[in-house]
């Protein structure tokens, strides 16, 4: 009779039900946060590539405009070092060289008005190529290149005019390791037409002698600098 009391006392008394029920759900409660925690982060950062991949093709776009003294300028590998310089600046919190690819590509016409890579330059540690075609690919030794981007929606170069066209692909680290996603790649694209007049024909020049700014970033090489 005695353990029968005991028994029926333990089992009307309530005390600590609400700190058992949140003992039990507390995981369940922080997995889901911990997992919304990495979504998030997720977006932010495919968004932030999202933003640099624009502002690269944007600013490579007005090189040229603030050489008031020339009408028609050349563009310098220094100038398209320099809108790297930026992109790296904007992606440091990324890690954006270390973990990616940024290829900046100008999209002209060659002399028989078909798509002609005319110039493409790239950083990043990433080991990646353009998806669309490398320097001096063409529409006249290759029928099948007749724009950058994704098939039947490729951007094309008008005469008389360049595109500068953006591929960047950026390896995310999830927060909490491979818990709740795999390590993946996000890759956005962007494409501006340039601006204002420039030599085209030209290519891209040298550096300007007395202007120490590094070798230039031809597709060869895989650096974080």
């Amino acid at each position: 009779m005695r353990i029968n009391k005991i028994l029926n006392k333990l089992i009307r008394n309530q005390k600590g039900v609400a700190m058992t029920e949140f003992a039990i759900s507390l995981p369940f409660f922080i997995g889901v946060g911990m997992y919304g925690i990495e979504l998030s982060n997720m977006s932010i950062v495919n968004m932030a590539v999202s933003q640099t991949a624009l502002n690269l093709s944007d600013n490579a776009s007005r090189l040229g405009q603030t050489d008031g003294s020339i009408i028609t300028p050349t563009i310098t590998e220094h100038d398209v070092l320099s809108t790297f310089a930026g992109a790296n600046i904007q992606g440091r919190a990324l890690n954006l060289f270390e973990n990616g690819r940024l290829i900046l590509t100008s999209l002209e016409l060659d002399s028989n008005n078909n798509q002609l890579v005319r110039w493409q330059r790239c950083k990043g540690l990433r080991n990646i190529n353009s998806r669309y075609g490398t320097e001096g690919t063409n529409g006249t030794d290759t029928p099948a290149f007749v724009g950058m981007g994704p098939v039947g929606r490729e951007v094309l170069a008008t005469n008389g005019t360049a595109v500068m066209f953006v591929e960047i692909e950026y390896e995310y680290t999830p927060l909490f390791g491979t818990l709740f996603v795999q390590n993946r790649v996000f890759r956005q694209e962007a494409a501006f037409n340039i601006r204002d007049s420039r030599n085209l024909a030209a290519g891209l020049a040298p550096s300007p002698s007395g202007v120490s700014s590094g070798p230039p970033a031809t597709c060869d090489q895989f650096t974080a600098t």
